[in-house]
């Protein structure tokens, strides 16, 4: 299977650009040397972050803070720095984790101890630039999109141990979203790839609320929305609009509808609008964005505006400013059936709002029908009652064994909550 998946790789890399860049001559950047198969000459011995010593201590103690159903247990994984987005290999369980600076991290549990014994720096001679999400196709390609560009490294599972590793370009700098729109605000992208074998992308708007003469813009790229393309770039098309920041998605591996959650309008009060957690059905569909701020409360700057025909409308409204970013699917068995197939978020918590609320896990079960049941909270306590914050959940993941990883932007951390009984606290 290892060689199967590097020699899919090579071909389909020297089919393309690397091709071209051999019949030029000397690859001039680093990521024409890799598309070439060329060494870089960087570094063998590759950046590691210590995985023991005061700071791991510290953060085990404040677990202690962290409330979840009996039966269930949390603990210390990895410190990974500012560990963003997370993606499982589907051949080794290697964890690559996404950040919104200028690290992508690959994390291993060799003696699977269901503790990280290494965290390191992938594919370091990259140059970067907000690479929080990381999304692996089930033949084992990840796909790591910035904010705007998005690369493929296949076998990145087997090609890690290394500076050098195998890459392509998906869509090259500059060309997920004209330049000119590119934001500091609203930059991070979420990627999966779908049953259909497309690449799915979210490309959040760089506004609080957009102004009207950027919509149409916005509508023909996929701004405000969701767009999919084929693995190599090629056939993009617009899923889903009215969208205003999406930092989470996730396919229902049982009818494959496309699910995700929503940041809704700063600025409207503490306790509106809600945000949202949204289902697509349907190629096309307008989730109500500028129109609505979240759920069904109208913005100010488009109260007046006519709403678009057949707006969709949240499975499932949560509570305002909590900022719900990453969310999947629980896939596995260890935990108790009523958790099966239902959907696992993250609330990062809020930062504009008088009394800060979220930086916890929730849970949304999901019916027979495919529609979303009532949302609850599953984990919480890193919001203290003096409203301190000693974690901010960002992504949940689950690992092959069907324990849930929960990633920790603000404390560096990776999580791994387990169920045993009535051992858990």
């Amino acid at each position: 299977m290892v060689l199967s998946r590097i020699s899919i790789a090579a071909g389909l890399l020297c089919a393309g650009t690397a091709a071209s860049v051999l019949a030029q001559g000397k690859p001039s950047s680093t990521i024409e040397q890799l598309e070439a198969f060329r060494s870089t000459g960087g570094p063998m011995t590759l950046e590691t972050v210590p995985q023991t010593g005061p700071r791991a201590d510290a953060i085990r103690r404040n677990l202690k803070q962290v409330k979840l159903p009996p039966g269930f247990r949390i603990d210390l994984y990895a410190l990974a720095p500012d560990a963003r987005h997370m993606a499982v290999g589907p051949s080794t369980g290697i964890v690559f984790v996404g950040t919104r600076k200028n690290r992508v991290w690959a994390v291993t549990d060799r003696t699977r101890s269901r503790v990280a014994d290494e965290v390191k720096v992938f594919a370091p001679g990259i140059d970067f630039r907000v690479p929080n999400a990381v999304c692996f196709s089930p033949d084992g390609f990840l796909f790591v999109v910035e904010h705007n560009r998005a690369l493929v490294f296949p076998a990145a599972e087997f090609f890690y141990e290394g500076g050098d590793v195998a890459i392509g370009q998906v869509a090259p700098k500059g060309t997920l979203i004209p330049i000119e729109e590119e934001s500091f605000n609203h930059g991070a992208r979420i990627c999966r790839v779908g049953p259909d074998n497309k690449l799915y992308i979210t490309l959040g708007q760089p506004f609080n609320v957009p102004p009207q003469e950027k919509l149409d813009l916005y509508y023909r790229t996929g701004i405000m929305g969701i767009v999919r393309m084929d693995r190599d770039g090629k056939n993009r098309e617009v899923v889903a609009t009215g969208v205003r920041n999406s930092v989470g998605m996730d396919f229902n591996p049982r009818d494959k509808t496309l699910w995700f959650t929503d940041n809704q309008v700063d600025g409207m009060g503490d306790d509106q609008p809600p945000g949202e957690l949204n289902r697509i059905t349907q190629k096309g569909q307008n989730f109500g964005f500028p129109w609505y701020g979240g759920g069904k409360v109208r913005t100010n700057e488009y109260k007046t505006e006519t709403v678009p025909k057949d707006v969709v409308f949240p499975q499932s409204e949560m509570t305002p400013h909590a900022a719900d970013l990453g969310m999947s699917f629980y896939r596995g068995n260890m935990f108790p059936e009523r958790y099966r197939n239902g959907v696992f978020s993250a609330q990062h918590g809020s930062w504009n709002r008088s009394t800060p609320v979220g930086a916890r896990v929730m849970f949304t079960p999901v019916k027979a029908d495919g529609t979303a049941g009532k949302t609850e909270v599953f984990a919480e306590g890193w919001l203290t009652s003096t409203n301190e914050f000693l974690g901010r959940p960002v992504d949940v993941v689950t690992l092959a064994d069907g324990s849930l990883l929960v990633s920790d932007d603000y404390a560096g951390a990776i999580y791994r909550i387990s169920y045993g009984g009535e051992g858990g606290r």
